[in-house]
């Protein structure tokens, strides 16, 4: 079925031996051509992102080329100068990548400022800004498997590409053959006629000293009594977390040898996803060996953290739910301590982060907006303020997936400045003789125990995406009346843009943009939310319960959880 393009490959796709050496040894496979061939990589607001090989359904240096020769075509459109930042994280391929969409960007008039070395995907959002430059590129595939990797496209303001411009590169990379229509120019005669900048050391420590003016910490405490463990899981976040840390006074930290170094296999974590427990292993084994108070992980990306804290004798993960609870709660405390809060502030988080942070939003009157999955949405919410001269009463931005930002000087998640903030805030409640677990029981008893938990059911291949979206279809156009015996009060279709509440009988509309997202709220107003990833072939379930004991809070959790997934059948 797909013999005539896999044939077009074998005979073009001669720049990178592993493409030939691949191609080759599939010749005779029809379900592997077929898997590599069926679809194209699509992209998105999020740029593209697959498994690293040949074929047009894989990240390689072609897929690569014809989406950065649409991006030309794009900053070409809205610029007489345009010009690209460009940053790469430890993952296979990621530099030859990064290297090969700046030698396109150059072969098509467009300047292109790239990073010396591997940098976090917030520094990308930071170069962009502070260069004025018309997009951005970032290599990476964030904390996914390490056979995938990622292309994610910026716009002029840092954040995610809006979803008109990623239309209108959509359109353009239609139009362009894989072998034919990419200009390209040799990488070293680009940096030598300055075509190709490199992104020099003024800028790194401008990056740094936002994020250092972000810190809420109380002077009078020393920080260095903290003991921290970090491992930056083979990834980017190695030196500039170690060098925020430094900078604020946190001197006792302690790296995790076997994962400090860029590993693009990522031998020591599969999955290097700091909201899992298998990438801590290493760390809690040095954390033990260390007494330590605290330990951080970031992803190879370094935009989001996952932490764990000393409890008794071991130590206990804390969920990015709880994580964004505890910040946004600090920063509100600290900065009405400090007489820094500004009039009328506004946090904002996502659909599916813990309902607590409204109860702590309340509490010092904050306004807390809520978003679409995603961190570009509240990217965009901080340009309105922005473009209201209101972006100083922006104090926070999170998401449940282990993504914070204080601050405006990026418009995506930082787990560097997060991992600033975590430090500083164990440290001042250690002070009160609290450790995090404790501060986070607190809140528990004041507000309720709101807890909450995540599914992901993956589906692969094209038979996969066809079962998701037959599946999503279902809760769309056939959504169940109860939940595990729990009548359904109110749904919440924010593809049809349309929130029914069965009590009242009444329907309102919802103004977020539509997205292929149902939620249902049940009597005990525990909460169920359905959402197809966009980055992975997989369908996320997110259960949510809150009750004023944690005994029962916990019961309701576990049945919903346990019960939930047979609504995908």
């Amino acid at each position: 079925m797909y013999t005539e393009i896999f044939n077009q490959w074998r005979n073009n796709a001669t720049d990178d031996i592993d493409l030939i050496n691949e191609l080759n040894s599939i010749k005779n496979n029809e379900d592997e051509i077929s898997d590599r061939f069926y679809t194209e990589l699509e992209f998105g607001t999020a740029g593209l992102r697959g498994i690293i090989g040949a074929g047009i359904n894989r990240m390689n240096v072609y897929t690569v080329g014809r989406a950065t020769q649409a991006l030309a075509g794009y900053v070409n459109s809205i610029s007489e100068n345009p010009s690209v930042a460009i940053a790469y994280d430890s993952r296979i391929k990621s530099d030859l990548f990064a290297q090969t969409a700046a030698s396109i960007l150059a072969a098509n008039g467009v300047k292109v400022y790239i990073y010396k070395e591997l940098m976090p995907t917030p520094m990308l959002s930071f170069a962009v800004r502070r260069l004025k430059c018309d997009a951005g590129i970032v290599i990476t595939a964030s904390h996914n498997p390490a056979k995938y990797n990622g292309y994610k496209a910026y716009g002029s303001d840092g954040c995610q590409m809006p979803p008109d411009a990623a239309d209108y590169i959509l359109n353009l990379m239609a139009k362009i053959d894989y072998f034919k229509d990419i200009k390209s120019i040799d990488f070293a005669t680009a940096v030598e006629s300055g075509n190709i900048e490199y992104i020099e050391q003024w800028l790194i420590e401008e990056y740094l000293d936002e994020v250092e003016k972000q810190s809420v910490r109380d002077k009078n405490i020393d920080l260095s009594s903290l003991n921290v463990i970090y491992t930056p899981l083979h990834g980017t976040g190695n030196k500039p977390v170690r060098a925020i840390l430094d900078r604020i006074g946190i001197k006792n930290v302690t790296i995790v040898k076997e994962q400090e170094l860029p590993d693009g296999n990522f031998p020591t974590a599969p999955y290097p996803n700091p909201e899992i427990k298998q990438p801590f292993e290493l760390a809690l084994a040095a954390a033990k060996l260390n007494n330590a108070d605290l330990l951080l992980a970031t992803d190879p990306d370094a935009d989001r953290v996952g932490i764990a804290v000393k409890d008794g004798n071991e130590y206990t993960l804390i969920s990015g739910n709880d994580v964004g609870a505890l910040i946004l709660n600090y920063i509100l405390e600290r900065r009405t301590q400090e007489g820094t809060l500004p009039q009328n502030p506004i946090a904002i988080k996502t659909i599916v982060t813990t309902e607590i942070c409204q109860k702590i939003a309340d509490e010092y009157n904050c306004q807390l907006i809520n978003v679409l999955t995603g961190f570009k949405f509240i990217g965009e919410q901080i340009a309105l303020l922005e473009n209201k001269n209101e972006e100083n009463r922006y104090i926070f931005g999170f998401e449940e997936s282990y993504g914070y930002l204080p601050g405006s000087y990026v418009r995506d998640k930082d787990a560097v400045v997060a991992s600033m903030l975590i430090c500083e805030m164990a440290a001042y409640y250690k002070s009160k003789s609290l450790s995090l677990l404790d501060q986070l029981d607190l809140l528990f008893k004041k507000y309720g125990y709101y807890l909450n938990s995540q599914k992901s059911f993956a589906f692969e291949g094209q038979s996969g995406m066809e079962t998701m979206g037959k599946i999503m279809n279902k809760l769309h156009e056939n959504p169940p009346s109860e939940i595990v015996g729990n009548k359904v009060i109110i749904i919440e279709d924010y593809q049809k843009s349309i929130a029914t509440n069965f009590v009242s009988g009444t329907s309102k509309d919802i103004t977020l943009p539509k997205s292929n997202v149902v939620a249902f709220t049940l009597e005990d107003y525990s909460k169920v939310i359905f959402r197809p990833s966009g980055t992975e072939p997989k369908i996320k379930i997110y259960v949510g319960a809150h009750d004023i004991s944690k005994s029962a809070a916990l019961t309701k959790l576990e049945n919903l959880s346990d019960n939930v997934a047979n609504l995908l059948k």
